[in-house]
């Protein structure tokens, strides 16, 4: 059963469950997309692949598949990482945890959306700072020519929503703790 604004308590809860809405919206549309840039991706390389096995009949593979393949799945990656954060997707191990009250599941919790938070800031940072220098030294890849930096702006584009996303549970984490209620993904 979804909490309501009138049985949540902790910092704005009703602005948390609209806005959540919305990160929701957010995350989901992105992850979509980088999963339909992985499908594309994989029909390429078959593509490619069969392009390489029929030589003999005139075919030839997809020049600079693999550049795109990896320009393409850095991207992806990032695309799917506000998701997993939102949803709770993120490996975790709740052995002892699981045996303790329900306030020190949501004390965890809270905890690993801080450490996650400080991540994606030190990977957003990383990721601006990276594209930056790809722009500036204009590298690119052996076969396409295409600039580095292209990759580097889907992943600042992910890495963005990565960190709104953990600063919405880190939020969330709070409204539960306040609430003594945990939140529905």
């Amino acid at each position: 059963m979804a909490a309501t604004p009138t049985d949540r308590a902790g910092i704005l809860p009703a602005a948390e469950l609209s806005i959540g809405r919305f990160v929701r919206l957010l995350a989901l549309t992105l992850a979509i997309l980088g999963g339909l840039l992985l499908t594309g991706l994989a029909l390429m390389t078959v593509a490619s692949i069969i392009g390489r096995a029929l030589i003999p009949l005139g075919l030839r593979p997809i020049t600079g598949d693999f550049e795109m393949v990896e320009l393409g799945c850095a991207v992806a990656i990032c695309a799917f990482l506000p998701w997993c954060q939102l949803t709770r997707g993120h490996v975790t191990v709740d052995v002892f945890v699981g045996l303790g009250p329900r306030s020190l599941h949501r004390f965890t919790q809270l905890t690993g959306d801080l450490v996650i938070t400080v991540i994606a800031v030190i990977l957003l940072w990383r990721f601006w700072l990276g594209m930056h220098e790809m722009i500036s030294n204009g590298q690119e890849t052996y076969l396409l020519g295409l600039p580095i930096w292209y990759g580097y702006v889907g992943g600042v584009i992910g890495m963005c929503l990565f960190l709104l996303v953990s600063v919405f549970t880190v939020w969330r984490d709070i409204n539960d703790i306040a609430s003594g209620a945990e939140t529905e993904v």
